[in-house]
C-alpha cells in the first residue's frame, strides 16, 4: 500500500511531526511505501536546518532528513507557507526541496491512503 503523509504541524510545539514520522517509519518496516511526506502551514518548520534541539532531546529535522536518504521519500515543503513562515531554500535541509500544492494533490491521487498529522 502506498501511504502519502502530510503533516500541518512544526516540529517541536505539537506531536503531529513525531507521530508522522513514526507513523512513516512503521509503514515502511511493514512493507508499505511513503513515496512523498508533504509539509503545509507551520509544518514547513520541520525543513529548518537551522534548527538546534539540545543534545539529549530528538532532532526531528534530521530525522526526516534520514529517513527520506534510506527510503527515497520525496519531503515537500509547501512554497507559499514556506515564505509566509521565512523558510526558503538556503535553509532547508537535505532532502527537502520547495514546490506547490499540486505536489500534494498528486500525493493524494497516487496514494492509497493520504494521511494527514496536524490541524
Amino acid at each position: 500500500m502506498q501511504f502519502g503523509i502530510l503533516v500541518n504541524e512544526g516540529p517541536y510545539q505539537h506531536q503531529a511531526s513525531d507521530s508522522a514520522y513514526q507513523f512513516a517509519v512503521a509503514a515502511l518496516e511493514q512493507g508499505h511505501e511513503v513515496p512523498r511526506v508533504f509539509f503545509y502551514m507551520d509544518g514547513v518548520h520541520n525543513a529548518n536546518r537551522l534548527q538546534e534541539p539540545q543534545q539529549d532531546d530528538r532532532n526531528i529535522v534530521r530525522r526526516w532528513s534520514e529517513l527520506a536518504e534510506r527510503h527515497q521519500i520525496d519531503l515537500v515543503v509547501c512554497v507559499a507557507a514556506a515564505l509566509r513562515r521565512g523558510v526558503k531554500d538556503e535553509i532547508l535541509a537535505p532532502g527537502f526541496r520547495i514546490s506547490g500544492l499540486g505536489q500534494l494533490v498528486e500525493a493524494g491521487i497516487q496514494a492509497d491512503r493520504l494521511v494527514t498529522f496536524g490541524d
